[in-house]
């Protein structure tokens, strides 16, 4: 006889628990207690298992009925699962939220990143995105739902920041891939359904004649000491204005002519050398007994205890005539892309040396193992070539001879 809420509520403990059965594996068990739970009894490869379903009257008779014949279905379908195992691995799922696995992402990469890139992957996940699929199970979610945050930041008018926060999302779901706790990357559906990137270069004075206006009116900056030597050696080294200001002294290496700088600190997470001129070594000593003593080659005004602010150099170039539409301190990266390639070296020195990412692997072990030593002669070239400008002249430095443009 099946069961009826009338004879569930007229239910009494006993001193023993209890059973009263519905149909089709489907009982109460009452406790000893007064509890009365739900239970369903089943078979699955051979073996009798119990299935809960909460207790009553939280769940009602025809609520009950209703998760035992979705447990049937379950055990009935064309590929049979187990009702307790499907039950483990939904609660699995949704555990597993996007934001619970873009914070693990986020620590096993703490120590790859360099801090300004880790931040900003930091913020863009749990601040962005967090908001709308941080709580959802990142295998239920579906690239419509991706797409429309990314709306949202299309419609501020911030493309680049869009696409970069597509990206951070798609290494979240490769890493929820290879941890089996995803299947399919959402973020690769979205390609060509987002408004384009913004074209946009750090102002950067290429001439050479204008170049050399630029060197000389730095050569007369006459305020702290650490950012003139930052301001100094910009042009010679080219790199990104954040690895050039956190330069620390135990980076560097006078005797080989080298500074090293540790993957945390790059934009791409792997170390980066700069082969170091004579004139570039020349103003590090000459900086040394002043800033020598501290961590940073370059640090604020204080204690010493931080390298100098994000904006110092770009305040410096202001302060000596020069405004934000002419020339940055990120411009000195593109001024000496563009010389170096009209004077004809061979791109890929260039490309390793501006430290950007070489998306063919065979290609970039080749580039990293074997071009040092080409680099070094590109970069003394480079600040012979400078320096000429700086004093007034033209010089068209001698290369061919020694770097060909053949490729590797």
């Amino acid at each position: 006889m099946p069961l009826s809420d009338v004879a569930i509520r007229a239910a009494k403990p006993r001193d023993k628990a209890y059973k009263m059965f519905d149909e089709r594996g489907l009982f109460l068990l009452v406790t000893a207690t007064g509890s009365n739970l739900w239970r369903f009894k089943y078979r699955f490869d051979g073996r009798e298992k119990l299935l809960s379903f909460g207790s009553f009257p939280d769940v009602p008779l025809r609520v009950a009925r209703d998760k035992r014949d979705e447990a049937r279905r379950t055990l009935s379908a064309a590929e049979p699962m187990d009702p307790s195992a499907k039950r483990q691995s939904e609660r699995a799922a949704r555990a597993d939220t996007f934001g619970l696995i873009a914070e693990e992402w986020l620590q096993t990469k703490r120590k790859v990143l360099s801090d300004g890139t880790w931040q900003r992957d930091h913020h863009q996940l749990t601040k962005v995105v967090g908001p709308y699929l941080g709580n959802r199970p990142i295998a239920g979610i579906e690239a419509a739902e991706l797409l429309s945050v990314l709306r949202r930041l299309e419609a501020r008018g911030v493309r680049d920041t869009t696409h970069r926060v597509r990206a951070v999302v798609g290494r979240v779901f490769r890493y929820a891939i290879a941890t089996g706790r995803a299947k399919h990357d959402i973020s690769m559906d979205l390609r060509g359904a987002l408004a384009p990137r913004a074209t946009r270069n750090h102002p950067s004075i290429t001439e050479p004649a204008k170049v050399g206006e630029l060197l000389r009116a730095i050569e007369g900056y006459e305020r702290q000491a650490a950012t003139h030597a930052a301001l100094r050696i910009a042009p010679y080294v080219f790199v990104r204005p954040g690895e050039l200001r956190a330069a620390e002294w135990s980076e560097l290496d006078f005797d080989a002519a080298e500074w090293r700088i540790p993957g945390k600190r790059m934009k791409m997470g792997e170390q980066h050398i700069v082969p170091l001129a004579r004139q570039v070594i020349a103003i590090l000593r000459e900086l040394q007994p002043l800033t020598g003593s501290g961590r940073y080659c370059f640090p604020a005004l204080g204690p010493g205890i931080r390298p100098l602010s994000d904006n110092t150099l770009n305040a410096a170039l202001r302060r000596l005539g020069y405004s934000g539409d002419e020339h940055t301190a990120h411009g000195f990266r593109s001024m000496a892309s563009t010389l170096l390639n009209e004077q004809g070296w061979h791109p890929d020195l260039i490309e390793l040396q501006l430290a950007h990412s070489e998306r063919n692997k065979v290609r970039a072990a080749y580039n990293k193992a074997q071009r040092l030593a080409e680099r070094r002669k590109m970069m003394q070239a480079w600040a012979d070539y400078i320096d000429g400008l700086k004093a007034g002249g033209q010089i068209i430095p001698i290369r061919r001879e020694a770097v060909g443009r053949q490729m590797p």
